[in-house]
């Protein structure tokens, strides 16, 4: 009998065991997005002037990618497409979403968060949301109903500006004035929940989504003042600050993970939600210094500049230290990787555009079912929809100019999303020709052609997968 209570204990002694084990083998994730930061903005792609030690110790740690995409060249498509994997068009998230506005991620929208959360993780977003008009309302969904357990949020940006911001809600409940700046009490927000707020029985998901170097820009004066010689003004100089304080409140977090003795079973992605903003688009932009590097265009734009982004992936153990790679890799393949990682094998019942990034790790290409896709009815320039398969790059335009570019969604530009068709196209080698200097449509007729039929195949599959809003309700 003792003997066989003996066998008994062990036996379940061993199942806990390899429970324990199988449930720390589930990797951690730490996302984290910033808003409207360059491709050129950091010192480890190339910023001459700007200081960013964590993020480039960040990189020297893991991988920089040189080929990171953003899933649309505006921030809430951009958003909507990292949570869903969905090119932002199926789920109706046309346009940056104003406050009050009809458009939202819909409830039945399965997101990275809400698989993670059903498989067993505990989850956080803390920062920009924007991904609703209604804002903390029952009327449209939160970050609660889209698998965050906790979230400390905006619906857009930091308001009154990055400094001191009053707009702050924490799960449903108004936070009031604070004081510092968005990074920090973001970042901070996130340390306190890992060191005080889950469920440290579970892996954990933690969405961190900076405010920064978006409008309005407020800096640090001591930061600002250490580019006073190299900057053109002082404006110039409080964008630098801005993008420096956003990296120390990165390096705040990465110490956090080390504290806690997390960093090593945690993969770390950082990259931005669109290229940089322009140089007073907008009534009160006057700080927006950001450089797409060599690339051409900028946020709203379809081109490089507005898509191609920073991008740096740290997972000790698993991605060799100080690597590089140019396989190109989206904000869309965040859901696929992520759940691929978490040992998650059910998969949304509807179309996910993106794929698992995870042979990067270790220097293979990725196999991609589709192509990489991106379309926006109000990006600047001609073209509205692009693709990129292997190296090249088609764009497609319908035949028109609108330089409107940026505005919010209206009504009436539902018939622009579901109706415009693709007349006119562009083509380029990003492998020979990374800043797109040569249009080969003439030269390539062939490679055009193939290409061309793909991109408009694709654009009319989602433009009839969109939804239409009803405005007024």
């Amino acid at each position: 009998m003792h003997r066989l209570l003996c066998l008994l204990m062990a036996f379940v002694w061993s199942a806990v065991l390899s429970a324990k084990d199988s449930k720390e083998s589930r990797p951690n994730f730490v996302v984290i997005l910033c808003d409207d930061l360059g491709y050129g903005d950091l010192a480890c792609y190339g910023h001459p002037h700007i200081k960013t030690p964590h993020l480039d110790k960040l990189a020297k740690q893991g991988m920089r990618l040189t080929s990171c995409y953003a899933a649309a060249p505006v921030c809430s498509p951009s958003r909507a497409g990292m949570l869903t994997g969905r090119t932002p068009n199926r789920s109706g998230v046309y346009n940056w979403i104003p406050g009050n506005h009809v458009m939202h991620l819909r409830k039945d929208e399965v997101t990275v968060a809400g698989m993670l959360r059903d498989s067993g993780y505990d989850t956080a977003h803390v920062g920009k949301w924007h991904c609703n008009g209604k804002f903390n309302s029952p009327a449209q969904p939160q970050p609660g109903d889209h698998g965050f357990n906790h979230w400390f949020a905006t619906q857009n940006n930091a308001a009154p500006s990055h400094k001191n911001p009053r707009n702050f809600v924490r799960n449903g409940k108004s936070v009031g004035p604070m004081e510092g700046y968005a990074c920090q009490l973001v970042v901070d927000e996130g340390v306190d929940w890992l060191r005080n707020g889950r469920d440290k029985q579970k892996p954990f998901f933690l969405f961190t989504c900076f405010h920064e170097p978006h409008e309005p820009v407020a800096s640090p004066d001591k930061m600002t003042a250490g580019y006073s010689e190299v900057a053109r003004n002082k404006l110039e100089a409080e964008y630098f600050a801005n993008v420096e304080n956003m990296d120390a409140a990165v390096g705040k977090l990465m110490a956090a993970l080390d504290e806690l003795k997390l960093a090593d079973n945690t993969l770390v992605f950082f990259t931005s939600d669109n290229g940089p903003e322009t140089l007073r688009r907008y009534g009160g932009a006057a700080r927006s210094f950001g450089s797409p590097g060599p690339l051409r265009g900028m946020k709203l734009w379809l081109y490089e500049g507005g898509i191609r982004v920073p991008g740096i992936l740290r997972f000790p153990g698993r991605i060799q230290p100080g690597s590089e790679s140019n396989e190109p890799v989206c904000g869309l393949d965040v859901l696929p990787t992520l759940t691929a990682l978490a040992g998650i094998e059910r998969t949304p019942d509807r179309a996910v555009d993106g794929t698992s990034f995870v042979e990067v790790f270790t220097g293979k290409p990725i196999l991609r079912v589709t192509p990489l896709y991106w379309h926006y009815y109000n990006a600047l320039g001609a073209p509205k929809a692009a693709m990129r398969a292997g190296d090249w790059m088609v764009l497609g335009s319908w035949g028109q100019t609108d330089q409107r570019g940026g505005g919010f969604f209206r009504e009436s530009d539902q018939k622009l999303v579901k109706t415009m068709e693709l007349k006119h196209f562009e083509l380029y080698n990003l492998k020979r020709d990374r800043d797109q200097k040569k249009n080969l449509a003439e030269t390539e007729p062939a490679r055009l052609k193939e290409l061309s039929v793909q991109l408009v195949r694709k654009y009319r599959e989602v433009q009839a997968d969109g939804p239409e809003w009803k405005f007024g309700k």
